[in-house]
């Protein structure tokens, strides 16, 4: 029997049969993917096959084979910095969710997220919730990081969800597509979802005052089926987003500015570090290219997972000013 993963727990998985059933399996023993180091050998969004197990008061199911998928997205293991846990597959597009100050998200989180994307060739478009509670100088943040990503080709969304505002406009951009909500806890991804649905009613909490972070309510990720013809996954926040499988020489190449001037650099194997003749840096230099992306780029490239999340918008700035000095 054939089925699509609707939700992990680690341990339990729930799938919708082809009829639209929803049972409840397992994986008996270890379950390995070829050429994957994974926390989480199956994620939401596989295509599996299932054998029914039938006792005296249950039906579950045993997983015994995972489809070839389309795509995935990944991030690097909390606990194991040398596997990757799999945030989810056979991607459609990809919704980011980011809000400037409540909480703040990063133009270093955002490009890492970006790059990976790029990597297994998921569609991104990057949506700035909570636009309703904007003060002047949060609305210019906003407009500013609105401005980097669409110079380089990327679609930008302006969302209230409890305002209702830029929902219908989603909407259409998720109709007939199996599509992921990402982003920090308490950037709004559970309200949008019950905005967006709100017979789902879905738990939301509110930003810690202390910490001015959100607090987790997605505890594992999740496929719903939508009214309106679409299928979200709701992802639990995600606090970094470290960077793997990835070669030094590849990561210019999904960062799409970069990569559109790249065979102008002297040199093939250029790094856009410290090479003469280098088309990125000239570039920067004349601003056709962000240095808040050009700080990214350095921070991925000398493997900087540690210590890439700063604190706030201004710090990012700052980061960038110190760069083009």
């Amino acid at each position: 029997m054939i089925g699509t993963v609707y939700k992990s727990t680690g341990s339990w998985y729930t799938i919708k049969s082809e009829k639209g059933n929803f049972i409840e399996c397992r994986i008996k023993g270890k379950f390995r993917i070829k050429g994957i180091k994974s926390t989480n050998p199956i994620a939401v969004g596989d295509i599996v096959d299932y054998e029914l197990e039938e006792t005296s008061d249950t039906v579950t199911g045993t997983i015994h084979k995972i489809h070839d998928r389309k795509n995935y997205i990944v991030r690097k293991s909390v606990n194991l910095s040398h596997q990757m846990h799999i945030i989810a597959s056979n991607i459609d597009r990809v919704f980011l969710l980011v809000t400037i100050n409540n909480p703040p998200t990063t133009f270093n989180f955002i490009d890492r997220f970006l790059v990976t994307a790029e990597a297994y060739g998921i569609e991104t478009i990057l949506v700035f919730n909570k636009i309703d509670t904007f003060d002047e100088a949060t609305l210019n943040e906003q407009l500013y990081m609105q401005h980097v990503y669409e110079e380089i080709g990327y679609q930008c969304l302006r969302v209230s969800a409890t305002a209702n505002t830029g929902v219908e406009e989603l909407k259409q951009l998720m109709m007939g597509k199996v599509t992921m909500f990402s982003g920090h806890s308490g950037v709004g991804k559970s309200t949008l979802v019950n905005a967006l649905e709100p017979t789902l009613n879905l738990k939301t909490k509110t930003i810690s005052e202390a910490s001015k972070q959100g607090q987790h309510t997605t505890t594992f990720a999740e496929m719903y089926d939508l009214s309106f013809g679409a299928r979200i996954i709701d992802t639990p926040g995600i606090k970094g987003f470290g960077i793997v499988d990835m070669q030094k020489e590849e990561i210019s190449g999904y960062f799409p500015e970069f990569f559109k001037l790249k065979d102008q650099c002297k040199f093939n194997n250029c790094l856009h570090k410290d090479e003469p003749h280098c088309a990125i840096k000239k570039a920067l230099e004349k601003d056709q290219i962000a240095w808040s992306r050009y700080n990214s780029y350095l921070k991925i490239l000398e493997g900087d997972d540690e210590n890439y999340r700063t604190d706030s918008f201004d710090e990012d700035r700052k980061a960038s000013d110190e760069t083009r000095k």
